[in-house]
């Protein structure tokens, strides 16, 4: 790759994460009108969650698969472009809900919109990037989650701050709106901008490691039967990410609530600490992981990105759980860090790992596999763990700490098991592709 050619890749990787900047963006914005919305539709921190996780991740997980087929066969600039415009769209729309299910249904087209990013970007940068790179590229991509989800609370913050205790407004052809609705429109349409400016600058990449019919789709059940015959390597590591997922999914989404009811902030200072937190420690994470995991695997640790993942797993039961004990809101913002730090870790090398054990034609839809899992699991599931734990065991808003420090000890000795069980399948898996790649590919990519 000469000098040109790897700057313009780095360019995609910034229009890229700009992308999932705005993905994140419309995703967690729901993280911070918690209260807004339980109080306008008057329902539970569980049925809340169901809003933010399970109408998100469901269709996103489900409509993974079929898009991912597109993304190995077609142009993945172009689904992606359509993805954004989707989910933006969609995000729009959830201001003009009025009542939960409205809300839910509204949710669900985001999720379907967002499905459209992470298989196809994954594989365009496989291809735009050497190994020896790309667990950065992939890092520096993933850079747009904590950036989106920090300035969604940011930007929610201060929205909430400069409506909140303002009556429902009268909105020219919208009708009467509440302010948390108004939030929706602000965060949404700017996305249709995003759509177009890639459209405009953004090339498709040549592929890489083609067999013989570059042109053609693999089906399903091929891809099927290739995890299967592999399936200690992707089983473990599918599954092992995606259970450590619920935690970290748990703590972007009641991150800023455990602010607010445990030391009493108001929702946009709330906002502000946690999505600064989110954009400083999530970044490190992500960039500290993407850089250390490069450096191991070019001294020949095959297995660096996962086993980079159980470090970060393993280091995470204490931080979160001192979340449950503290009782300083300066030794919270502390630990939250710790544990927003390390949640970040998986971020760009967990899907990276898929991307070094798979064959190109099938990269788009093994992701999407994993994001299947780890949405259902870990989007769907983690924010509903707390919320469940917080309203059923201990019974009390106030302690939504708690929830979360019970559940991430709970949770990562489990994740963590998992992965560890995996580190040496992944390992040949790893070899065995490297061998294939290196010998000119064969007949099954």
């Amino acid at each position: 790759m000469n000098s040109g050619s790897r700057l313009y890749a780095w360019y995609v990787v910034a229009v890229l994460l700009v992308a999932q900047i705005f993905a994140f963006l419309d995703r967690m914005i729901m993280g911070l009108l918690v209260g807004p919305v339980r109080e306008t539709f008057q329902i539970s921190d569980t049925q809340y969650s169901l809003l933010a996780g399970l109408a998100f991740s469901l269709f996103y997980a489900i409509m993974g698969l079929p898009l991912a087929r597109i993304a190995d066969s077609r142009s993945r600039r172009n689904l992606i472009v359509a993805g954004i415009a989707v989910w933006s769209a969609m995000t729009a729309f959830c201001g003009l809900a009025k009542n939960f299910w409205s809300l839910f249904l509204a949710r669900v087209g985001v999720g379907v919109g967002e499905a459209a990013l992470g298989p196809a970007a994954y594989s365009m940068i496989s291809d735009y990037f050497p190994k020896s790179l790309l667990a950065r590229a992939l890092s520096v991509y993933m850079i747009g989650v904590t950036l989106g989800s920090g300035f969604a609370y940011i930007l929610g913050g201060a929205v909430v701050a400069l409506v909140e205790g303002m009556d429902a407004i009268e909105v020219p052809v919208l009708g009467q709106m509440h302010g948390w609705q108004l939030t929706f429109f602000i965060v949404g349409l700017p996305g249709l901008l995003v759509a177009l400016w890639m459209r405009a600058t953004v090339r498709e990449p040549a592929r890489k490691g083609l067999g013989t019919d570059p042109a053609g789709s693999i089906p399903l059940r091929e891809v099927v039967a290739y995890i299967v015959e592999r399936r200690a390597a992707y089983g473990y590591h599918i599954f092992g990410v995606s259970i450590y997922i619920m935690v970290v999914y748990a703590l972007n989404l009641w991150g800023p609530t455990y602010f607010i009811r445990t030391f009493d902030y108001g929702r946009a200072e709330a906002g502000l600490v946690f999505g600064v937190l989110m954009i400083l420690a999530g970044t490190a994470g992500l960039l500290v992981a993407g850089f250390g995991a490069d450096r191991w695997f070019a001294r020949g640790r095959l297995d660096a990105y996962p086993r980079t993942i159980l470090i970060s797993m393993v280091c995470m039961i204490p931080s979160a759980g001192m979340l449950g004990v503290v009782t300083s809101d300066i030794l919270g913002i502390v630990f939250m860090s710790l544990a927003v730090f390390l949640s970040a870790v998986q971020g760009g090398i967990a899907g990276g790992t898929l991307q070094l054990m798979s064959p190109n034609r099938m990269r788009g839809q093994i992701m999407a596999v994993y994001l299947l899992v780890g949405n259902l699991i870990g989007l769907g599931l983690g924010p509903t763990v707390v919320a469940a734990t917080t309203d059923y065991v201990f019974g009390y808003d106030a302690a939504v700490g708690k929830s979360i420090a019970l559940c991430a000890v709970v949770i990562c000795p489990i994740g963590a098991a998992i992965l560890w069980r995996g580190l040496g399948p992944v390992r040949r898996q790893i070899e065995e592709r490297q061998s294939l790649d290196d010998a000119g590919g064969a007949r099954g990519e």
